[in-house]
């Protein structure tokens, strides 16, 4: 190839992330994954103020066995109202790129004492990553199987919905999974009741948005790079465009991260407040036990 082409296509490839463009090109996950590893370069999956420690008071929490994927059981972590009975509103909680750690499970809890069955799935076959090198490697290796994952959170809908009875199911994640929040409510888009999208990898095409019936809350920062302000308020117009329920906040002085139950970006009063809008948008669309 001249290097006259050469040249033009990677300006066309940078002028795509420049715009937010994932997934432009065929490339979108590699450039997810290097916008990902630098917001996070430096990082550390300790606990942040969304995921206080210590036990919850009026919850019952247990690890539960609610897939099969290629012949191996996947585990993830319930927590529910105790005395909870079946029919009763759920929440799939979905990890950071970090994977199912015991600040997501307390999430999970935290989704629990505001009445939700919350199952938290684990998408990294049972891993955890400790550094940001570790989690970029588990999250890469894990979109190159986008199947099984689809297969992993299609049996956990299943699951809530057969083995607990749930009448209304929302999803939320962060990060990583900010964007599979996204897709498990493509997944099912007339079976999902609410979708919280936290700086999560968008999708922008209109004739695959057309399909969500759900209300969708998404939350961002302002100074993300990795989810830069020009795709979200790409998104923001094709669901506008589509008449879709959705509300977006972008939070001014909030990087990427900012609300994430593990890591060192924690920004308190951004923090507080989506997480206000997302219990308040839950309970609108979800109702509680």
């Amino acid at each position: 190839m001249p290097k006259s082409i050469v040249s033009l296509v990677i300006v066309a490839a940078v002028a795509a992330v420049a715009a937010g463009c994932w997934g432009c090109g065929g490339g979108g996950d590699a450039e997810y994954a290097e916008r990902m590893a630098a917001e996070h370069a430096g990082d550390r999956p300790v606990a942040s103020g969304a995921a206080p420690g210590g036990p919850a008071e009026g919850i019952e929490e247990e690890t539960v066995e609610y897939a099969t994927v290629n012949d191996r059981v996947v585990s993830g972590f319930l927590a529910r109202p105790a005395g909870a009975e079946r029919g009763g509103p759920a929440v799939i909680v979905i990890q950071e790129w970090w994977g199912l750690n015991d600040n997501i499970r307390s999430m999970a809890r935290r989704l629990a004492g505001e009445g939700y069955t919350a199952l938290a799935v684990d998408l990294y076959a049972g891993e955890v990553a400790e550094d940001p090198e570790r989690a970029r490697a588990l999250m890469q290796a894990t979109m190159e199987r986008e199947d099984e994952l689809e297969n992993n959170l299609r049996q956990a809908y299943s699951y809530l919905t057969d083995a607990r009875g749930a009448a209304n199911i929302g999803t939320i994640g962060w990060c990583f999974g900010g964007g599979w929040s996204l897709r498990t409510a493509l997944l099912h888009p007339d079976g999902v009741d609410a979708a919280v999208i936290y700086y999560g990898h968008l999708i922008t095409d209109k004739e695959q948005l057309a399909t969500l019936q759900m209300p969708i809350l998404g939350i961002f920062g302002a100074e993300d790079k990795g989810i830069p302000v020009e795709g979200v308020r790409e998104f923001e117009t094709a669901l506008e465009e589509l008449g879709k329920d959705a509300a977006i906040h972008v939070y001014e002085g909030a990087d990427h991260g900012f609300a994430n139950p593990s890591g060192t970006r924690y920004k308190q009063d951004a923090a507080e407040d989506a997480w206000s809008k997302t219990l308040a948008f839950l309970a609108e669309n979800l109702g509680s036990s």
